[in-house]
């Protein structure tokens, strides 16, 4: 998917620096929603992914107003309870921003609200 940087995305916005370019913390949250995408059709109707390991680099300073391009590639056993994926972004001009794995742990999604409400994170 394609996300435009804004002011909102900087690391001066999100608390991560002092400049005005992607902030990590940003890249990281669009590569997990790309890794949310990925597992929608991999699991069942009751059935959802939490995020449980991020291995990200973040290679290349991107400014407000330019776009980024990032994907996400199941690498493992689609079958597997837990999922890992290969994440990369991509500025416009096809430069590495950066990248690496997201692992994320398929769930049935009532039990673990529910686990919350017990005081416990059980999956």
């Amino acid at each position: 998917m394609r996300y435009q940087v804004t002011e909102r995305d900087t690391a001066r916005a999100v608390g991560s620096g002092d400049v005005s370019v992607l902030a990590t913390p940003r890249l990281i949250a669009w590569m997990e929603a790309e890794t949310v995408l990925a597992a929608a059709s991999l699991i069942g109707p009751e059935q959802t992914t939490v995020g449980t390991a991020v291995r990200i680099d973040h290679v290349k300073a991107t400014a407000v107003g330019d776009a980024v391009n990032v994907t996400a590639r199941l690498t493992g056993d689609a079958q597997s309870r837990r999922l890992t994926f290969a994440v990369t972004a991509l500025d416009e001009g096809g430069q590495r921003v950066g990248g690496g794995e997201i692992d994320r742990v398929v769930v049935d999604r009532a039990r673990f609200l529910g686990s919350l409400q017990s005081g416990s994170t059980a999956q």
